[in-house]
């Protein structure tokens, strides 16, 4: 199955925006790929200021235009994410558009960024935005693919939790900044594909040096084994990665830990 991860650059205009990534979709079409994937927040700059301005309903015409370019180009479009406006609250929620344009997921970002990072960087989502409470999982062709939003990476037990749900690989639209980029991007995507035996995939905005908030980008995509195999670099890029699901199967036969894990000793341990 050939993904597109669209490293695109983000603008303060949401309809040029919006344009970038149909133009990315289009290319990711035409070059064969079933699934394309937009960074996290790729309508409004990443900014707690934006987020209320930019926010949308989830049948609002954002979500329509993206089901529309969905069935456009055939493909499945996980959408990054953008500031979805639920009643009185804001989340920041990934909408999953197959082919016809139906919605069929949707993942509001469990874990949200709160850090203070001594002579680095310092963000509050939490004051702004309010957490979902579930995974996600959709199926492409009979592959269950599991979802999260960038800050949701840093917890091992989401992804444990997704791929005993049957997730073969875990897509994370994401923004790690220049503080925690450098450390732990590649670092926590090889440590979630390793730990369970899956795919992961990250999206991420272009790097702007211009902008408040600088992304890390280096979008990527590790193997079952933890392995990198492919990097997007700092700049805007189309990456296209055909991914053999078959490996996971591979991987899985040759180092059992899924089918090894002890959760009855786990459980008597923590009730002494």
């Amino acid at each position: 199955m050939k993904f597109a991860l669209i490293q695109m650059p983000i603008t303060k205009n949401k309809q040029e925006n919006l344009q970038t990534a149909r133009r990315y979709i289009a290319q990711a079409a035409a070059a064969g790929a079933r699934v394309a994937v937009l960074p996290e927040m790729f309508c409004c700059p990443y900014s707690n200021s934006a987020f209320p301005v930019f926010a949308e309903e989830a049948d609002g015409p954002l979500c329509a235009a993206l089901a529309q370019t969905a069935k456009e180009n055939a493909l499945t479009l996980v959408a990054g994410s953008i500031p979805e406006r639920c009643g009185d609250k804001l989340y920041n929620t990934s909408f999953v558009f197959d082919e016809n344009g139906r919605q069929i997921a949707r993942h509001r970002k469990i874990h949200l960024f709160d850090a203070h990072i001594d002579g680095g960087q310092h963000f509050r989502e939490s004051a702004v935005l309010s957490p979902g409470c579930q995974p996600t999982i959709f199926t492409v062709d009979g592959i269950r693919i599991g979802l999260c939003i960038c800050f949701d990476i840093r917890f091992p037990e989401l992804f444990r939790a997704m791929a005993l749900d049957g997730a073969r690989a875990v897509i994370v639209p994401a923004a790690f900044n220049m503080t925690t980029g450098p450390l732990h991007w590649e670092l926590s995507f090889r440590m979630r594909a390793v730990d369970n035996q899956l795919f992961t995939l990250g999206a991420a905005p272009a790097r702007d040096t211009a902008r408040s908030y600088v992304s890390y980008a280096h979008s990527i995509v590790c193997s079952p084994w933890g392995t990198p195999i492919a990097d997007a670099g700092t700049e805007p890029n189309l990456l296209l990665v055909d991914i053999d699901f078959a490996e996971v199967d591979r991987v899985r036969q040759q180092l059992p830990l899924l089918s090894a894990r002890r959760p009855d000793v786990y459980a008597a341990a923590f009730q002494s």
